[in-house]
């Protein structure tokens, strides 16, 4: 077999083994090197996001959920169940199967495919060449017309609180505790931190959130970020802003956590401590000086909006360049860059991607915010509606939360769509499609949703933003 393809895939994570295969179905001769390796020597596909990331932290959060819901909520529905627990190891085979299957679906899917996996660390060197590192050290050069790299991120430490021994871990060791602990503290109060806190806390866990900014969930607009931090609150995630943490030990099996806040310095005794600060790019040792890649100061590989970097047939996709740090926004690059390689010309539309919290209530958005609108002096103009109005949400026992509907004064095209509340991460979807083919508020509001859904809150927030709602009182227009 020749060492020269049209396409070699750095990485096989969402953007990476999506990227492979379309460019293999589009009849390039494709390759995808991936280093991650299991226990008994296997290569692993799929990356973070299958093996350590979305995956698994959303079979946890769902039978966490099941869990506390049966515990909690069941009675006020009616339905008895006595001597409810939870099994953590049961729970964690779970969790493992459901990544083995994926991961190994992947591989079937390169097999159909016919993209050829080649297993160790991939190097950029110059002229597109791949030099790939097998675990015993030996290297081999590969040959490529094209090369995307899609290494993407690792969570970032922070000096103060340094991993230790299962004690303090960070979103990859917070995946594989045995037991549940008594009490935990999450240093971030970011999506990850809210999804793993969230889970242990169904389960029973004291959760102590220290956040360093004085705002919650700043990205997200804000009237939906304060109604999610009341849910949060109610739930007994105890989560304290403008809190920044200084320092912290391990005696006597706890964790001692030093921080400073309004009130001073201040000390949280846990028995572990999850560090979610956020992701850095995989770009360590990467690129080789002469490869003709950049980097920016944070490490990030730069590209131009088709994802094309400094070095002509070169590309990077995914967390290792600008932009959100999602895997749906990393497959949506991949296979942008395969179709421009075999000769087409699609653009991904930033504009239009989803983001979603999985928590319960779920978070979810996309598009602008009522604040960044403000700030960019747009005039617009606001729809929104409760879950609490909800015939389907109040018979699911889900009736927390609401629907907004951001609009242009003048056009009525929409700008924004937010979420918080049951199913979230679904009903996003809506707003992403209506905006994706230019929507206005009106379209929606003109539009037959099925009753009883949760889905008719949208058709209802679209009503409103025109001063129309049906079932709920509607804004009084100024004269």
């Amino acid at each position: 077999m020749s060492d020269k393809y049209d396409v070699i895939v750095i990485g096989a994570g969402p953007g990476g083994y999506v990227a492979a295969i379309k460019a293999a179905q589009l009849g390039l001769k494709t390759a995808c090197v991936e280093n991650w390796t299991s226990d008994d020597g296997k290569q692993v596909l799929g990356g973070t996001c299958l093996n350590v990331g979305c995956i698994p932290s959303k079979a946890l959060l769902e039978i966490s959920h099941k869990f506390e819901e049966t515990r909690d909520h069941y009675a006020e529905q009616g339905i008895e169940a006595t001597g409810v627990d939870i099994n953590v190891g049961k729970m964690m085979e779970r969790k493992d199967g459901i990544v083995k299957q994926l991961t190994g679906g992947i591989a079937q899917l390169f097999k159909a495919n016919g993209v050829t996996p080649l297993h160790g660390r991939g190097r950029l060197l110059a002229n597109r060449q791949v030099e790939v590192t097998d675990n015993d050290g030996k290297a081999k050069t590969y040959e490529a017309e094209n090369v995307i790299i899609a290494t993407g991120s690792n969570p970032i430490d922070i000096p103060p609180a340094p991993l230790k021994d299962g004690f303090i871990v960070d979103s990859e060791g917070a995946l594989e505790f045995d037991e549940v602990p008594k009490r935990l503290g999450v240093i971030g109060a970011g999506v990850i931190g809210l999804e793993l806190g969230s889970v242990w806390a169904r389960l029973g866990s004291e959760v102590t959130v220290l956040e360093a900014q004085d705002t919650f969930l700043p990205a997200v607009d804000q009237q939906v970020a304060k109604d999610a931090l009341k849910q949060f609150k109610k739930q007994g995630l105890n989560i304290n802003l403008k809190a920044r943490v200084t320092g912290t030990s391990v005696k006597r099996n706890l964790v001692y956590v030093n921080y400073e806040d309004t009130k001073g310095e201040q000390e949280l005794k846990v028995d572990k401590l999850i560090v979610a600060v956020g992701r850095r790019p995989n770009t360590d040792n990467l690129l080789a000086a002469d490869s003709g890649v950049n980097l920016d100061e944070r490490g990030f590989i730069f590209v131009d909006e088709t994802c094309s970097t400094d070095a002509p047939g070169v590309w990077a996709i995914g967390d290792v360049v600008r932009g959100p740090m999602l895997a749906h926004k990393a497959s949506e690059e991949g296979v942008m860059v395969a179709e421009r390689i075999a000769g087409h010309k699609p653009q991904v539309n930033y504009d239009c991607i989803p983001n979603v919290i999985y928590t319960a209530p779920e978070v979810a958005w996309v598009g602008k915010t009522e604040e960044q609108l403000k700030s960019e002096g747009e005039a617009y103009k606001v729809g929104t509606f409760p879950f609490a109005a909800n015939g389907r949400a109040m018979a699911a026992n889900a009736a927390s939360g609401l629907v907004k509907i951001i609009a242009d004064e003048k056009t009525d095209r929409i700008l924004g769509f937010h979420v918080v509340g049951p199913q979230a991460s679904e009903i996003v979807a809506q707003g992403v499609i209506a905006m994706e083919f230019g929507s206005t508020a009106e379209d929606l509001a003109l539009t037959c949703f099925a009753h009883p859904t949760l889905s008719e809150s949208v058709h209802e927030a679209a009503l409103g933003v025109n001063g129309g709602a049906i079932h709920v009182a509607n804004r009084r227009k100024k004269k």
